[in-house]
Order: structure tokens, then sequence, then C-alpha cells
């Protein structure tokens, strides 16, 4: 294998690849990246067993080959190669090193052979759609703060991506929930999208999703079955295994019956929570929503270092309520809102309140209370 490449290209690419990459392992071929130089490109592989990202870039080949390095390895030294210059990979007699150059370095690497390295087989992805690659990442990273890290629970350490009728139109929804608080996000169904299964995304994969997208693809097509889902960006491919588990009935949490309507300043409300809960414990973060006619008033107390109180003006014209939440998920979910106004749907201090930007809003927000 001699191959020369742009630094530029290789050290994109190697970005993309060598995240999935676990830094520690016990099989020594899950540390290296799978290279493999034909027909003018150069493409890189990376696993953990559960994620494999692909990616395939133009390329100078003298000779075609494969081989495997050390991922970290390698993308460092091409990160600390002059911007501009050419990259030189290529395989060096019987040693099973790989010599890296460009000007005037040179890196000696050790290398494992291709026949080593797994293949996360995808099979039969039967359901296959494409849509803009910025809705899908709406989708996701307005849901992605709800995931639970709770390992107990596993079926909710992911995103639950599904297609559901609602009032007579098919739409594709994202559902997160750890318990405490619940995202749904929803957009109209792509065209090939109906009648796919409900699917679990890990929450591994949907953090190289959400970087993925972020690296400026204008679609993503997701191809999944039951058990898979590969989704297809500008010529990188990541494929995943999908949480084998069976997530909650998520609409039964959501009330439906929440009658007193508070209309709020969301920047003057997030930053009202952020100046009183300075004085909150970090355990409990709990703050205190007291609404009468107009006025909120914000009061946390701390028995060790104090209390803090804080009123602003509201849309408010229900009954009075006094009810209690963990600051941090109340300024999670309004900085995951689009407008400048929060609507909030309560009913009892001991019953779960909806958030979202206004009624009908295809983002909808759940919290529970905390006792205060």
């Amino acid at each position: 294998m001699r191959v020369t490449v742009e630094r530029a290209a290789l050290l994109k690419a190697l970005g993309h690849v060598h995240r999935v990459v676990e830094r520690r392992n016990t099989i020594p071929i899950l540390s290296n990246i799978l290279l493999r130089a034909e027909d003018g490109t150069l493409r890189l592989k990376a696993t953990d067993l559960d994620i494999e990202v692909t990616e395939t870039i133009a390329a100078d080949i003298t000779e075609a080959g494969s081989t495997t390095v050390p991922a970290y390895m390698i993308y460092d030294i091409v990160r600390k190669l002059p911007d501009g210059s050419q990259v030189s990979l290529e395989m060096t007699g019987e040693t099973g090193q790989m010599q890296i150059r460009s000007g005037r370095s040179r890196f000696m690497l050790q290398a494992l052979p291709e026949s080593d390295f797994p293949d996360l087989a995808a099979g039969d992805l039967p359901h296959r759609f494409t849509l803009p690659a910025a809705d899908f990442k709406r989708l996701i990273e307005k849901t992605q703060f709800a995931i639970s890290t709770e390992e107990t629970r596993y079926y909710l350490n992911g995103i639950f991506l599904h297609t559901i009728d609602v009032s007579g139109q098919t739409v594709l929804r994202a559902v997160a929930t750890d318990g405490h608080r619940l995202a749904r996000v929803e957009m109209p169904a792509p065209a090939g999208s109906e009648g796919m299964p409900g699917v679990i995304i890990p929450r591994k994969a949907v953090a190289e999703i959400v970087k993925l997208v972020e690296d400026g693809s204008e679609t993503v097509t997701i191809e999944l079955s039951s058990a898979k889902v590969r989704l297809t960006f500008d010529g990188v491919v990541l494929t995943s295994k999908l949480i084998d588990g069976t997530f909650p009935d998520y609409q039964r949490v959501i009330p439906s019956g929440n009658d007193k309507l508070l209309t709020v300043e969301r920047s003057d409300f997030a930053k009202a929570v952020d100046r009183v809960s300075t004085i909150s414990s970090e355990r409990g973060r709990a703050v205190k929503l007291a609404l009468n006619d107009g006025r909120l008033t914000l009061t946390v107390n701390n028995p060790d270092s104090g209390s803090a109180t804080e009123e602003i003006e509201v849309d408010y014209d229900a009954a009075p309520i006094d009810i209690g939440f963990n600051a941090r998920y109340l300024l999670d979910i309004t900085a995951q809102l689009d407008g400048d106004t929060a609507l909030f749907k309560l009913a009892d201090p001991g019953s779960p309140t909806v958030v979202q930007d206004r009624e009908g809003a295809s983002a909808l927000y759940v919290l529970m209370p905390m006792r205060v």
C-alpha cells in the first residue's frame, strides 16, 4: 500500500472516524483505524463493535492495499502536520509497520493486518428515507439532553425515533426521557418512513450523529431495520446497533388536562432561575415558583448557605399555585425553546407540567415537579 492524500481531507476524515474508538481497549484491533486504498480513494473505518463510522476521500494511489493503525496516534500526527501539506502513507516491507511522511517529517506506526478487523455487517435494512440534515439535527438536538444516563433502565439510554399518525397526518417523532423530564419533537414524516419500526438510537450514536450533522451535510439518508440503523452524510456512513428494548408508553405521562396557563418571557425567566439557583445546593437544586395574579416569585432556600428571591411579571390569571422544580432541568428545557416566550401548562404542585413555545408547537417538554 502506497498512497498520497491532502492533509486537510485526511484530518477531517480521521476526525470523523477516530471518535468512535474507545481509548482503553482489551482487544488491540479495536484501537485501530482500517485504511483501504483502491480505485483512487482512501477508505477509513473505525468501530467499537456497536458503532461503525466509514469515510471515503480522494487519494493518489501508487499501490493499492489495506492495513490498520492506532486511531488516536495517526489522528494526532496528522493534526500536528503543517496546513496545506501532502501526506504519504506507505507499508514498509514485512515489518508490519506503516510509514507516514510529510515534508521532512517521518513516522513509523505499528500496524495490524486488515484480516483481524471486525465488520459490523448491517444486513438487510428495509426502510430507507432521506430528509434535510437541519431537520434531523433539530429532532436530535432538542431531545438529546433528556436521554437517561441510568444504566439499569437501558431502554431509556437513547432517543426513540418512530412515525405516528397525528390528526390524520403522519409525523416523524423523536422522544427521550430520564423519568424526571421528557422531550418530544416532531416533523412531517419524509417519504419512505411510513411503517418503519420504532427504534431506540443509543446515546453514543446520537452524540456522533450531532457532530457529523454539524459538519455541513445538506441531507441525511437513513436506512434501518429493527436491529440496526445506517445514516449516510456526504461521504460519511455511520452504522449503529439499536437498543434492544421496548420504549415505555410515553403518551401516558403527557398530561392533557393542565388548565393553569403561564406565559413568561423566556430569556427573563431563564436568567431569574439561574440567578436564584446560585444559592441552591448542588444535590437538590430545587427552586419554588409561586404564581399569583400576574406575578411569579422564584424562591430558593438552602439551610447551609442562605436564601434567594426574585419576582418577575408574567401572564397568569388562574388560581394561585406554589410548585417546585429542579433548576437545572428548567434551564435545560427553556434553552431548547425557539420563541421569545415560554408557555407552561400547570395542574397542581404534584403533577407533571407541560412546557412549549406555544400551543401546538412541534417541540413539547414535560417536567416532573419537586417537593419544596
